[in-house]
């Protein structure tokens, strides 16, 4: 008796080779699970402008999984995750790869918070927490690590909006927190007005695959 075979997670599971992450079974089930919810609650709540559910798996799930390499173990903020893109996806991917990794996505979206709440809940991600709050006015109990942001602004707004919630390289050594900014385009205006507290330490060229557009990580440190 033949099994049907769903052609979109035979697409995410070819992404992920492609990318080269070796990602269990259950964890590719439950990057499928949050595709799933994320395309019924955006029927209702526009969490994103992309509908296409095949496109989603490119644009959404790979896209996010790209950046898992450069990913450090601790503590990470994901800065106006909206749909939970990358933070909902790390997290997910962690629960095998990187038990260490605590993922904390923010957004001051009503309705984005509240699905992102429902997400932690719905794919049980206890690595996961969410907050509703102005990333101005966040102040958690500790610091992160790892700031990471995908479409949130510019790159000096992305630093000096969330520069009190990183450490120093005594709490997160060798260089302390590290600043991920997700790009399309090699943003080299942006880079040229950083401020001298912010020093560009990496700029890794992303390979997605079914996204036929440019993708950049901008890593960056904060110096005195």
């Amino acid at each position: 008796m033949s099994t049907a075979v769903d052609p979109l997670a035979e697409a995410l599971s070819a992404g992920l080779d492609a990318i080269g992450l070796a990602v269990p079974c259950a964890v590719r089930a439950k990057l499928m699970a949050h595709l799933d919810l994320l395309a019924k609650w955006n029927a209702t709540f526009n969490l994103t402008a992309i509908r296409d559910r095949a496109q989603m798996v490119s644009h959404h799930l790979l896209d996010s999984l790209c950046v898992a390499r450069y990913v450090r173990p601790g503590p990470m903020l994901d800065v106006g995750s909206g749909g939970g893109m990358p933070g909902v996806c790390l997290a997910i991917w962690a629960q095998a790869a990187m038990p260490d990794l605590q993922v904390t996505v923010l957004d001051a979206n009503h309705k984005k918070a509240a699905f992102l709440r429902q997400a932690k809940i719905t794919l049980d991600l206890p690595n996961l927490e969410v907050s509703g709050e102005r990333v101005e006015e966040f102040r958690p109990a500790h610091r992160f690590r790892q700031i990471v942001s995908r479409a949130f602004s510019d790159l000096v707004e992305f630093f000096q909006l969330t520069r009190h919630l990183g450490g120093d390289a005594a709490e997160f050594p060798p260089a302390g927190t590290e600043w991920l900014a997700m790009k399309g385009v090699m943003p080299h205006e942006e880079i040229a007005h950083l401020p001298p507290q912010c020093r560009l330490a990496h700029v890794h060229r992303l390979q997605v695959p079914g996204l036929a557009a440019e993708r950049h990580l901008v890593v960056m440190h904060a110096q005195d």
